[in-house]
């Protein structure tokens, strides 16, 4: 009776993750052609999807190995931009089954990204592990071999055509930012300080000498810091979002 439960959840988990897999495939496939067109080798950006599941992660880890950056800029950075996934990972940890074994536990948090815990979150009672597994199975790979492609073809493309085509993770962004701000304010202050910081840091003299990962780092926590401070989210907002 478990396993056949098992099995449909996974079954369940594998159908809403496709949808995931085809979102990701075309994300990492900019991340694979930005990857090789820096200096990395095919496997080793594939290797660093299959490892990490992360996009915005990813993308500022690579500017900071481009640029020869510390490995405590990089630390920093990923800890910074990746901390949400632990916060999702605990959220959602009071969902799961009881008694669950900690290697479930362990392998549904690897797999933790925002579209994943999104659709585990929202299932009715309990959570299943496999529901997960059977998303991830689907999601995983299609991140990883989105980047794979994108890394074969960054390789044998035309020089002007891979460039054409790395500027797509810019629109991703501002698919993701532009919505969300045009529905509140905060969010569009968030945007507007973001980028009069990073502007500062890349016009300023003095400044223009940080690294990119430390402005990523300077930036995150002074924006996200100040809106938390001057623009918190009430409660009845909370849950009207």
């Amino acid at each position: 009776m478990e396993q056949k439960i098992n099995k449909q959840q996974f079954m369940r988990g594998l159908h809403d993750g496709v949808p995931i897999a085809l979102g990701y495939f075309a994300v990492s496939f900019t991340f694979g052609m930005m990857a090789v067109s820096g200096g990395l080798s095919v496997w080793q950006a594939t290797l660093i999807s299959l490892t990490n599941l992360t996009s915005a992660g990813q993308f500022a880890g690579l500017d900071i190995m481009i640029a020869c950056g510390s490995l405590w800029e990089m630390a920093l950075t990923q800890l910074i931009i990746n901390l949400r996934y632990s916060l999702m990972s605990f959220s959602l940890s009071q969902k799961l089954e009881r008694n669950l074994a900690p290697w479930h536990r362990f392998a549904v948090a690897f797999g933790m990204t925002d579209e994943i815990f999104g659709v585990s979150a929202s299932q009715p009672g309990r959570l299943n592990p496999f529901y997960n597994y059977g998303a991830m199975s689907v999601a995983v790979p299609g991140w990883t071999f989105g980047t794979l492609a994108g890394a074969i073809a960054g390789n044998i493309m035309p020089g002007f055509l891979a460039s054409a085509l790395s500027v797509a993770i810019y629109g991703m962004f501002l698919a993701v930012i532009i919505p969300p701000a045009k529905k509140h304010r905060a969010v569009q202050k968030v945007v507007v300080g973001a980028m009069a910081v990073s502007t500062l840091f890349a016009c300023t003299p003095v400044l223009n000498k940080v690294s990119s990962g430390f402005v990523i780092i300077i930036t995150t926590l002074a924006v996200a810091g100040m809106a938390a401070y001057f623009c918190p989210i009430e409660d009845g907002e909370e849950e009207d979002a």
